[in-house]
């Protein structure tokens, strides 16, 4: 240490060592508890280890008198300045690595290490053996499975829990290099919570054996983080890119499915030839009703510019589209309705 001397001044600290003895009984109990092992490899020294090694008569930590402080100053303040802040400093390292103050106590780490793997095997390998040979099994109280299953009455079962008002919310999850996207995985532990909930209250899964794409397009139209048109989040490209579509085409296929579930999903995706009777007294309904003349293609209806569309489902409702004028770029858009008056109606309105 460097005082106001040109010579460098010499602080030590003395400390007493372990004798052989102290060392093994210490390292038997290190070896005999699992946590203590860990704690030593976790860079720790718990209270319970310290108090383990005095129990067994072994003083780890520094007492009154133990530290003998020395320097080579002139003060004569016991301890000086210089060897105080050498024992802060020790006491900093102490608190860092509990190997430390075993090397201050005279114990090297890698020796001790492997010391105590030795321990542990061999504390490990006669539990095996007592367990082997029934001395652990014949303490514990237990039952016969002939005995328990010799009678057939059965307890009844406790009542189910009330069923909660809500789903549950998801926990929040961290973030960890190399893992899946935290969001994307809080998004499907809440539609499954969703689903469970439902499961719970009608007894039948609300949505039963949905393939991918469907699935895909049911999560989209439910969550409101993933709905968009023309600008579309990143959860909601991967998501589509996952069931080999566009962020367009999912987009489109969730407003389908907003509108109508699965019946309004095949109504975006499968064109039919509906029969003749309800179809052409809609087009009747909607001239009487002062409103654009329609031509027919299936189950289309659309107006002459071609941005107005009715198709007619197989459920008998009708379901408003809209594009642009001459695009053939149809989209979702309104509220299906039995009566396509009231459906051309509040898309021309909105």
């Amino acid at each position: 240490m460097h005082g106001s001397r040109p010579r460098p001044y010499r602080a030590e600290i003395r400390m007493r060592t372990l004798t052989p003895e102290d060392w093994n009984n210490f390292l038997d109990a290190v070896a005999t508890e699992p946590a203590h092992i860990a704690a030593l490899l976790d860079k720790d020294m718990p209270h319970a280890l310290v108090d383990a090694a005095e129990r067994s008569g072994v003083q780890l930590l520094p007492g009154p008198g133990d530290l003998v402080p020395s320097c080579t100053c002139p003060d004569h303040g016991r301890p000086c300045k210089h060897a105080a802040a050498l024992t802060y400093q020790t006491a900093r390292l102490l608190d860092a690595d509990p190997f430390v103050l075993l090397l201050l106590r005279g114990g090297d780490e890698q020796a001790l290490l492997d010391e105590l793997a030795q321990r542990n095997a061999h504390q490990a390998a006669r539990e095996q053996a007592a367990t082997t040979h029934g001395e652990s099994a014949a303490a514990l109280p237990g039952t016969l499975a002939r005995d328990v299953l010799s009678t057939t009455y059965r307890p009844p079962l406790p009542p189910p829990l009330p069923l909660p008002a809500h789903p549950g919310e998801p926990p929040l999850l961290p973030s960890v290099p190399g893992a899946p996207d935290p969001t994307s995985l809080e998004f499907l532990a809440t539609d499954t919570a969703s689903r469970a909930h439902a499961y719970l209250a009608t007894g039948a899964d609300p949505f039963p054996a949905a393939d991918p794409w469907r699935d895909a397009v049911r999560l989209a139209a439910s969550h409101p983080g993933l709905t968009g048109r023309r600008s579309f989040s990143r959860q909601f490209a991967e998501l589509a890119e996952a069931v080999g579509h566009t962020p367009a085409d999912l987009a489109r296929a969730a407003a389908a499915w907003r509108q109508g579930g699965e019946e309004g999903l095949a109504v975006l995706e499968s064109p039919w030839d509906p029969p003749a009777g309800p179809f052409d007294r809609a087009r009747g309904a909607l001239i009487a009703a002062d409103l654009p003349r329609m031509t027919i293609h299936h189950n289309h209806l659309t107006n002459t510019p071609g941005s107005l569309q009715l198709r007619y489902g197989r459920d008998a409702r009708w379901y408003p589209y809209r594009s642009d004028p001459g695009r053939n770029d149809w989209w979702p858009e309104g509220e299906a309705d039995t009566d396509p008056v009231g459906a051309a109606t509040g898309m021309i309105g909105s």
